[in-house]
């Protein structure tokens, strides 16, 4: 046999045995992928919490291919080509499966986090505690995604030469990185100190720049804000940090309008109350926080009434105090018509 046919010969030899070998290592890394995860989801169906089976679902996926890699690593070692092929590859592959891992792990963190948080019957406190998990999470997941791909681009000697001139000369580097990324780096503290400070929460109606409405969600660097007639704002996470804006529901969960209700004074205000009482008792939109009927001015010929009242949110509270000023007026013209003010 000649030279050359003898090499080829003795090639296809070696890459069959590297790929008996990398099968037979895929393979029992599958079994028992499945028989680990077997007894996983067993467990996690006796306990008590859903917190386990969404740990399980979401490392499914990366643990079985990170052990496959765990098995063509330990295979690599009985054959040369299969160790060759995997030294080019492992070095992607291993990081790749690394930061997937971590990112399976804060995303099945913050999804118990946020269903512990919907259990909560604190109002407050779930929406305090949903704004946290989707500030953090988003930044560690942000953070582990940098870091994969600067371990993946670090396995290409060119760019690790690149990375050691750039590490060589730090100083400069980091003035002219500093100087170019300020207001990306400036946004995302502005997000982590929103998550830590919660000027605002998810699920809080604010008003800034004269637009009003109630935030959706929270990012890294922006906030989404949905109005009534279902826009959506796009406020950088800096604004809510530098200038000043009006939170409505940074305590309790609704809000508190009042209607100002003219009548003459010779007019007794309690069959008023009364029946303004009644009226807010059988409305759909009132929340039962507040309602009240007060004098809250006296004027030469008419006395002003405050109608107080509460909803669980702007649209909600316009319908209702609408729905009082009519029903007070229909009222009044049915009952006590001499009442009625001229301007009423």
């Amino acid at each position: 046999m000649l030279p050359q046919a003898q090499e080829m010969a003795d090639f296809g030899r070696e890459l069959t045995r590297a790929a008996i070998a990398g099968g037979i290592a895929v393979s029992i890394a599958l079994v028992l992928h499945l028989a680990l995860f077997a007894v996983l989801d067993r467990i996690a169906r006796f306990s008590p919490t859903q917190s386990d089976d969404v740990v399980v679902d979401r490392l499914r996926q990366p643990a079985r291919w990170s052990l496959v890699a765990v098995a063509i690593s330990l295979a690599a070692e009985s054959s040369a080509a299969l160790a060759q092929i995997w030294g080019q590859l492992g070095r992607f592959v291993v990081p790749a499966l690394l930061g997937w891992c971590a990112f399976s792990l804060v995303k099945a963190f913050a999804t118990v986090v946020d269903q512990r948080a919907e259990a909560s019957s604190d109002e407050i406190v779930r929406r305090s505690r949903q704004t946290r998990v989707a500030i953090l999470s988003r930044t560690v997941s942000f953070i582990v995604v940098v870091l994969t791909i600067a371990l993946m681009l670090f396995a290409i000697p060119a760019v690790r030469s690149i990375g050691a001139t750039l590490l060589a000369s730090a100083g400069l580097a980091g003035l002219a990185v500093g100087a170019a990324a300020q207001p990306a780096l400036k946004s995302l503290i502005a997000g982590l100190q929103m998550a830590l400070t919660e000027p605002i929460r998810i699920g809080d109606l604010v008003q800034i720049d004269n637009e009003s409405g109630r935030v959706e969600d929270i990012r890294m660097t922006y906030v989404i804000v949905r109005t009534g007639d279902e826009r959506r704002i796009i406020v950088p996470s800096t604004r809510f940090l530098d200038t000043t804006f009006q939170n409505w529901t940074r305590v309790t969960g609704g809000l508190t309008g009042t209607v100002m209700l003219p009548v003459k004074p010779c007019h007794p205000v309690e069959p008023i109350r009364a029946a303004y009482l009644e009226r807010l008792e059988t409305h759909a939109d009132w929340d039962r926080r507040t309602g009240t009927l007060s004098v809250a001015d006296v004027k030469v010929g008419s006395v002003d009434l405050k109608l107080v009242m509460s909803a669980a949110d702007p649209s909600s509270l316009d319908r209702l105090r609408i729905a009082m000023r009519e029903a007070m007026l229909e009222w009044l013209r049915e009952e006590l018509p001499d009442a009625l003010c001229a301007e009423a």
